[in-house]
């Protein structure tokens, strides 16, 4: 069974930093893309940020300039270290990994439990 496990969220004040981690099993991590994404109540869930193996890196417009994620491939652990937040980047963050199945490059997403992020003005 995939297990993604996540931790480092929390209420921070406005223009603070947290760090956010989620941990996986080998065989999920390696060789995959790695990604968080995030949900605030009525909205849709939305990319965040993602990483792929090699260490491309993609962010929501939103996000970039603040937001910076990273990867321990000998800790198969992605991190996503977060900057200068607001209100608005309030939401459960969901860590996601992206299992490639076969050659033909089909995968399997995976997703964690979420951790609660809440920035107060």
């Amino acid at each position: 069974q995939v297990q993604l496990v996540e931790s480092g969220g929390g209420l921070v004040q406005a223009g603070g930093s947290l760090r956010i981690s989620c941990a996986t099993s080998g065989r999920v991590f390696s060789g995959n893309a790695m990604g968080w994404y995030r949900q605030s109540p009525g909205k849709q869930r939305e990319l965040v940020a993602s990483i792929s193996s090699g260490g491309t890196t993609v962010y929501a417009d939103s996000v970039k300039g603040r937001f910076s994620i990273s990867r321990d491939n000998a800790k198969n652990t992605v991190y996503l270290q977060m900057n200068s937040l607001k209100p608005e980047d309030t939401a459960v963050y969901y860590c996601n990994a992206r299992v490639i199945v076969n050659v033909e490059g089909a995968y399997r997403e995976h997703w964690g439990q979420g951790t609660q992020v809440t920035v107060s003005s």
